[in-house]
C-alpha cells in the first residue's frame, strides 16, 4: 500500500537474451519487426547477436542505434535503414537503377539475368548503394570502442571456403559489407588481402561460436528461410526456390541439432568440464519463424524492396515476437561465482 501511495515502481529484472539472425535478402525485414518488439520489452539486454547478411545488417544498425541513445534511436535508425534500402533497391542486381517496387516476377528476371552476366559486366565499377547507407547511419569507431553488445559477423573466405567471423572490436565497414556480398550481385569484398563472400555460404547465422561466447541463457534464432512447404514444387521457378530453401537451412538445422546434443551431454556429464562448458548447461534454445510471412512466395521475391512489401515483413516479424515473449519465460542471469 505504501509504495502505491508514493508512487513507487518495481524494476523489471534484467533477463539477457542473444539473438541468431539468418540472412535472406529483403526478408531481413520480418527480423527488423522481431528486434524492434524485443528492445520494447521492459528488462530484456541483448547480450551476444550473430549475424549473416541481412541478420548483419539488422545487429549492426541495432547495435549502433541502442549506443547512441537506447531503444528509441535503435527502432529510429533501423527504420531509416529499411526506407533507404527501400529507396535504392538496395537487394537489386541494378543497385540503385533497380525498380524499388518491383514485383516477384520482376525480381525473378533480374535474378535469372544474374546466371548470365556477372556483376565485374553488368556493374564494372562495383557500385553497392548499401556502402553509402551504413556509412551514414553506424559510427563505426563507437562501436569498436563501446558496443552495447558482443557481435560475431559471419563471411565467407572466396579462396578457403570457410567461414569467418568478425567481431565488434574489429568492426568495419568492409567487413558488413563482405558479410552481405551476395556472389552473383556485387563484387568480392577484400579484407587483408583475402577476398570474401556472402556469409550465408557459410553459416546462416552462426551460432555454435554465438552459443560458446554468450553469458546469456538464452538463444533465439530468428529464421526466415522456410523449413518445410506444403505443396510439391512443380515450376522452374518453384523448384528453385525450394532447393535454395534447403541449401540455405541445412547447415543452420544441422547445427542446431549438434548443439543440442552437445548441450544434453554436457546436463548428463557436468564433472570435469571448464567453466564455458559448464555454461552450456543451462542454455536454452528457442526459435522465432517467418513461415507465415515468407511461404508461398518465389524465392526471388527476397530481391522485393517495394515499402509496403518490406513493412508488411516487418508486422509480421512483430506479431511472432509478440506471440514468443508472451509465450516465454527467459531465463535469470547467473548468480555471482554461479558456473
Amino acid at each position: 500500500m505504501l509504495r502505491q501511495r508514493i508512487g513507487w515502481r518495481r524494476e523489471a529484472p534484467v533477463r539477457p537474451l542473444s539473438l541468431a539472425l539468418q540472412g535472406g535478402g529483403s526478408f531481413g525485414a520480418f527480423t527488423w519487426g522481431v528486434l524492434e518488439r524485443l528492445i520494447e520489452e521492459p528488462g530484456t539486454r541483448f547480450d551476444a547477436l550473430s549475424g549473416t547478411s541481412a541478420g548483419a545488417l539488422n545487429a549492426v544498425v541495432l547495435a549502433d542505434g541502442l549506443a547512441t541513445g537506447g531503444p528509441e534511436a535503435a527502432r529510429e535508425k533501423l527504420q531509416r535503414f529499411w526506407k533507404r534500402a527501400s529507396d535504392a533497391a538496395l537487394f537489386t542486381p541494378f543497385g540503385p537503377l533497380g525498380n524499388a517496387g518491383m514485383t516477384a516476377s520482376a525480381a525473378t528476371t533480374l535474378a535469372l539475368s544474374t546466371q548470365l552476366v556477372s556483376p565485374y559486366q553488368f556493374n564494372p565499377l562495383g557500385l553497392n548503394p548499401l556502402r553509402a547507407i551504413l556509412a551514414d547511419l553506424v559510427d563505426f569507431e563507437r562501436l569498436r570502442q563501446a558496443s552495447p553488445m558482443r557481435l560475431l559477423i559471419a563471411a565467407t573466405n572466396v579462396q578457403t571456403g570457410r567461414l569467418r567471423l568478425f567481431r565488434e572490436s574489429e568492426l568495419t565497414l568492409e567487413m558488413v559489407l563482405a558479410s552481405a556480398c551476395l556472389p552473383l550481385l556485387h563484387h568480392a569484398i577484400e579484407i587483408e588481402g583475402e577476398w570474401y563472400w556472402d556469409g550465408g555460404l557459410s553459416a546462416n547465422p552462426p551460432l555454435r561460436p554465438l552459443a560458446l561466447e554468450t553469458e546469456a541463457r538464452d538463444l533465439v534464432i530468428v529464421q526466415l528461410t522456410p523449413e518445410r512447404v506444403t505443396r510439391r514444387p512443380q515450376s522452374s521457378p518453384e523448384i528453385a526456390r525450394r532447393v535454395n530453401q534447403i541449401s540455405f537451412n541445412n547447415p543452420l538445422q544441422t547445427e542446431m541439432e549438434a548443439l543440442a546434443d552437445l548441450v544434453a551431454l554436457y546436463r548428463r556429464e557436468p564433472l570435469l568440464l571448464s567453466r564455458r562448458d559448464r555454461r552450456l548447461r543451462h542454455l536454452k534454445l528457442h526459435r522465432i519463424a517467418a513461415e507465415d510471412a515468407v511461404d508461398g512466395l518465389e524465392h526471388s521475391s527476397a530481391l522485393a524492396l517495394d515499402w509496403s512489401f518490406l513493412t508488411r515483413l516487418k508486422e509480421s516479424g512483430r506479431r511472432a515476437a509478440e506471440t514468443w515473449v508472451k509465450a516465454t519465460s527467459l531465463s535469470p542471469p547467473p548468480s555471482p561465482g554461479e558456473d
